[in-house]
């Protein structure tokens, strides 16, 4: 496991500004440049490149993105697959330009394949489509005939979630998650929500006042939990839809004086570098983000060189990993 110091070092910052990062402490006076190196940092330190020589082909490779700076630190679960899929691309000795979705996206031409990182509208695939260069998506699979994909079960991994909850004597459980917002004002509500909803309905464990939603972010979480901690019956465990969501779950159960998991029991999704060094360690989902740049990378390796021509969909296992923020009720 790496150490505060560690990521210090390498993202040559002191080791308080790493753990203030860490939690996403918003009083901290750092740049996103000084952020971003941080988060980078811890990744690279968990991040594990194989011995083995492969062979290594002069491809460029495109990086098409969806979000921003801002949206990769405040959720850190794209810049964990960026990381990985750069160090992968490094390892095989092959070049990667990144391009942002809307900027400049006729460089695309020049790219031998393209990685598509992130929430696409229907333009974009359509666009991407048009450049008739073999891609690669992550995170979603917009057209399983057009394109190659890696993907997550979020049906499963959101059952593990409420099966471990069960099991620990929970039967009323909260969910705060969000909203994808397309440029045009369309909105896409979280798989990891209707699952939740319905296995609970088929539980008869369902109640719609501990559903809430807002942004994926530390301060929509801390204010949403509060809504929940004043309802007169109040959830003993919350799952949310991803960590940095619960950071502003700690944060929120801290002012008021509530205990996790003593009072409170919380289950995060992503497993990002921050929820090993939240105080309890962060109980989470944890989606194997290295392992998805790495077939990414080997998906479009496979196009381009054997020129391959069946689209595949490759889907990634989940694991929980249980810390201390869960506990049995009593």
């Amino acid at each position: 496991m790496a150490t505060i110091k560690e990521i210090a070092d390498i993202a040559n910052v002191s080791i308080a500004t790493v753990s203030r990062v860490l939690n996403y402490d918003d009083t901290l006076n750092v740049t996103d440049e000084t952020r971003q190196r941080v988060f980078e940092a811890a990744e690279q330190l968990s991040y594990h490149i194989s011995s083995k020589k492969r062979r290594k082909r002069k491809f460029k490779i495109g990086l098409y993105y969806s979000y921003s700076l801002e949206e990769e630190l405040n959720d850190t679960y794209y810049l964990s697959i960026r990381v990985a899929l750069e160090k992968k691309l490094e390892s095989e000795g092959l070049k990667m330009q990144r391009i942002r979705s809307g900027d400049h996206a006729d460089q695309l031409r020049a790219i031998d394949g393209i990685i598509c990182l992130g929430f696409f509208v229907r333009e974009d695939i359509e666009r991407i489509a048009s450049f008739q260069k073999p891609v690669v998506f992550i995170d979603s699979s917009p057209d399983d005939d057009l394109f190659d994909s890696v993907v997550i079960d979020f049906h499963k991994a959101t059952k593990k979630v409420l099966n471990y909850l069960l099991e620990l004597g929970h039967t009323k459980i909260g969910f705060i998650g969000g909203v994808d917002t397309d440029k045009h004002g369309n909105h896409y509500y979280d798989l990891r929500q209707e699952v939740f909803e319905n296995y609970l309905k088929s539980k008869d464990l369902y109640c719609e006042d501990y559903i809430k939603i807002g942004g994926y972010n530390p301060k929509d979480g801390y204010l949403l939990l509060k809504q929940l901690l004043e309802l007169e019956e109040k959830p003993t465990a919350v799952f949310v839809a991803n960590d940095t969501i619960a950071v502003g779950l700690y944060k929120a159960c801290s002012e008021l004086g509530y205990r996790i998991p003593e009072d409170i029991s919380v289950v995060g999704f992503n497993d990002i570098s921050a929820a090993q060094f939240m105080v309890p360690p962060l109980t989470t989902i944890r989606l194997n983000t290295e392992f998805m740049g790495e077939t990414a990378v080997s998906l479009l390796q496979e196009r381009l060189i054997n020129e391959r021509e069946m689209c595949l969909k490759v889907t990634i296992p989940t694991k929980l990993i249980i810390r201390e923020s869960a506990i049995e009720i009593e």
